[in-house]
């Protein structure tokens, strides 16, 4: 096989409108793949230009590559099994900015550049006061970008045109409100060093400028190792910066609050490249709609699953029992506490159903279970308290949800002899292990609901409180102790 570089296949040449922090498998099968989109299917006509945030990084493995890598996108989409393989050709180059640093600041005075994205992890966006105007580079990735704003400003001397538009794609609730917060903090520390330029630069970024927060969603495994000889076999090619990744994607864009959002549709056009961009007012009820539909029933259908003798989600979803357990809990309860429109809920919990039926991945149930209490008390909790509130009685899936998740952490075996193994903070372990040592049920529901200490840290709230929880989750413990986990669903459905 041939290597892959622009000897052996064509790649396109764009102008570089877009700065990449980030060269991760995430960015590069995901906002690179959608740039890809768009340049074919649209006049966006972009490359982009990648800057490794941290020192040590990919920089050379894609350079040797001259960029070019293949996105191998699996999954299930309008029920049918999809497994594409495209070659991805947007990135221009990528830079180090520790060791190319007079490249790097350059970027600012390139007139074409007009985005910037990206992915630095979540410990990424902060303020380290020990950074200086004149270090080479920042150490933060916001002190870089206001050294790169400021060289910019300097540059095109305050041109209201060449303000730069940021989709931070780092996994923060409101990812772009907490970088534009920190780029102001660097402006107030370095303000002597501007000197007479602090208050037009300030202005100039808070006014042409625009940064906005972004939600995510795409499952991206990465590296495809168990699969990649038979996929460079496929292309053709030796590509060592293969990524692998679901078919279903997500870009939520909130919009900044000095732009239309008609105005960044028309600068950033991927909706009419048919993609699942969706650029909106708030990002809000898109994050709260991913963490309910999504997160919400993986909590609990994997105690569930796990205790009728079940280890993978595809096969949850195709049991004719706890596969109509995931759908009540899905449409029947979570789905009636959001406030989006109804039909675009059904269409996203659809989604997330092919992605939990997923052919190509197989996920493991116990995968999920770690930490399974705050997961429980941030994603499904919330849905409990407005259900009972909005329809005057309990939702009797998520609540049997909990009682799996307490009966989970009893350990012991399940009905087919394997060996059930909970893993989680010691603390969390102990006060199980003593409440189940009571050998009262009611105990138990009490003590865990009850556990504002250890279990519920973060709404503090005694969940005996809640009126008829402790007695269902109590009938629940019993349930499953008499006739299993799988009989006790089916009464319930």
């Amino acid at each position: 096989m041939k290597p892959l570089n622009k000897q052996t296949a064509p790649k396109s040449v764009a102008p570089e409108k877009i700065i990449q922090f980030g060269e991760g498998n995430f960015l590069r099968a995901f906002a690179d793949w959608i740039v890809w989109n768009m340049n074919m299917r649209t006049n966006f006509n972009a490359s982009v230009v990648v800057v490794q945030p941290i020192e040590r990084g990919m920089a050379d493995w894609l350079n040797g590559q001259d960029c070019l890598y293949h996105v191998n996108l699996q999954g299930r989409q309008e029920g049918k099994a999809v497994d594409t393989l495209d070659r991805i050709d947007v990135i221009s180059r990528v830079l180090n900015p520790y060791s190319q640093n007079a490249a790097f600041m350059a970027l600012a005075e390139q007139p074409d550049i007009r985005f910037v994205i990206s992915n630095t992890t979540e410990a990424g966006i902060h303020f380290d006061p020990s950074c200086k105007l004149t270090d080479a580079p920042a150490a933060s990735y916001p002190g870089k970008l206001t050294q790169l704003l400021y060289r910019r400003f300097k540059a095109f001397n305050g041109d209201a045109r060449k303000g730069l538009i940021f989709f931070p794609c780092e996994l923060i609730f409101l990812n772009g409100h907490h970088l534009k917060e920190c780029i102001l903090q660097y402006i107030e520390l370095w303000k002597e060093d501007f000197g007479k330029d602090y208050e037009r630069f300030k202005n100039w970024f808070v006014k042409y400028n625009y940064v906005c927060a972004t939600l995510v969603d795409r499952i991206v495994p990465g590296f495809p190792r168990k699969d990649i000889g038979r996929l460079q076999k496929r292309a053709g090619y030796v590509d060592n910066m293969m990524v692998q990744a679901e078919i279903f994607h997500l870009w939520v864009i909130e919009k900044p609050t000095n732009m239309s959002i008609r105005a960044l549709r028309k600068e950033f056009p991927a909706d009419q490249a048919g993609l699942h961009v969706i650029i909106t007012d708030s990002e809000a009820p898109y994050h709260e709609r991913k963490v309910t539909l999504l997160n919400g029933p993986h909590t609990v259908l994997s105690p569930v699953a796990y205790l009728s003798g079940i280890n993978i989600v595809r096969d949850a979803l195709h049991d004719p029992v706890v596969g109509k357990y995931i759908r009540k809990v899905q449409f029947d309860e979570l789905m009636q506490t959001l406030n989006l429109p109804m039909a675009e809920l059904e269409q996203f919990g659809a989604d997330v159903l092919e992605r939990f039926d997923n052919p190509y991945v197989d996920h493991q149930v116990t995968s999920i279970m770690l930490n399974s209490f705050p997961k429980y008390e941030t994603r499904d909790l919330p849905g409990l308290k407005i259900y009972l509130e909005r329809k005057g009685e309990l939702p009797k899936g998520l609540v049997l949800g909990l009682a799996a998740i307490i009966t989970y952490y009893k350990g012991g075996t399940r009905a087919d002899g394997a060996p059930i193994q909970p893993n989680d903070a010691p603390e969390i372990m102990q006060r199980l292990t003593e409440l189940w040592a009571t050998g009262d049920t009611r105990k138990v529901a009490e003590g865990v609901l009850g556990a504002t200490d250890v279990i519920w840290k973060e709404s503090k709230q005694d969940l005996n409180t809640i009126p008829g929880l402790t007695d269902m989750v109590t009938d629940f413990l019993n349930q499953i102790q008499a006739k299993g986990m799988k009989e006790t669903v089916r009464g319930i459905l």
